[in-house]
């Protein structure tokens, strides 16, 4: 199988003592590119270097939402700054993570929308895509959306929402990022959402270090366990795992202008 993790955050610290490592064993399971998400300013420099070191990984660069409380307006013209230098690098391939979160407790709606809208409107400007957070959200995202009308869409990460919010992602041109959480036993609702999804509608994901997949609960996630993923969902949809693996793959490139060798 050939796969892309198009969710991963491999610059966090649990990886400080094996990065290199994690990236080489994925490599061996068949994962061919890894997209690691900048969260908030501190960490871009952190995303860019791992992705100008390592062959097979890429960034995105973006503010987080659960990180609200840290971020400045001043950080909204950094990232302009930062995508205005790296403009035509093949190794920035969208703006994220970024998004709405109304789990978080006493979560600030206004501040998060300021910045989702300003955010927004940087990949309107610099024709790239978004990799979208998602939490309890879905009705006011997808109105941002249909404001914004983006030219170039993107992923809404680690799905969980209705058939009916699905939908209307998938008419905004969005793909929908899968992982460990559709794996659990539990997630009976995505069970039912992922028998109806069409196959180009789906990219995988770890969230590694978080999200690990059904049997490796308190365990560290890792893009090496995508395969493992992959056949999960697999089964689930009632598809061959080489099936979601090779329309992943071809709806990943698509996403991210990568060429399909």
């Amino acid at each position: 199988m050939q796969l892309i993790d198009t969710h991963t955050h491999l610059d966090f610290e649990m990886f400080d003592h094996d990065r290199a490592q994690v990236i080489a064993r994925s490599q061996d399971a068949g994962v061919e590119r890894l997209v690691v998400l900048g969260v908030h300013e501190a960490n871009w420099q952190r995303v860019w270097q791992l992705a100008c070191e390592q062959p097979n990984v890429y960034a995105a660069l973006g503010l987080h939402p659960v990180f609200i409380e840290e971020h400045r307006d001043e950080h909204v013209q950094q990232l302009r700054d930062w995508l205005q230098r790296l403009h035509g690098n093949a190794k920035l391939c969208a703006i994220g993570e970024i998004g709405l979160d109304y789990y978080v407790e006493d979560p600030n709606v206004e501040r998060q929308h300021e910045l989702l809208d300003a955010q927004l409107a940087l990949a309107a400007d610099f024709a790239l895509p978004v990799l979208l957070h998602v939490r309890r959200a879905h009705a006011p995202m997808i109105a941002t959306l249909k404001r914004h009308g983006l030219a170039r869409a993107g992923v809404v990460h680690a799905f969980s929402g209705s058939w009916e919010e699905a939908r209307e992602y998938l008419r905004l041109g969005f793909k929908l990022g899968l992982g460990g959480a559709g794996t659990w036993p539990q997630a009976q609702r995505m069970h039912r959402v992922l028998k109806q999804l069409p196959l180009d509608a789906i990219v995988l994901e770890t969230d590694a270090p978080d999200i690990p997949p059904a049997g490796y609960a308190g365990e560290r996630n890792s893009p090496e366990l995508l395969p493992d993923i992959c056949r999960m969902l697999a089964d689930l949809k009632g598809v061959s795992a080489e099936e979601l693996a090779a329309a992943s793959y071809r709806n990943s490139c698509e996403l991210f202008g990568w060429p399909r060798p």
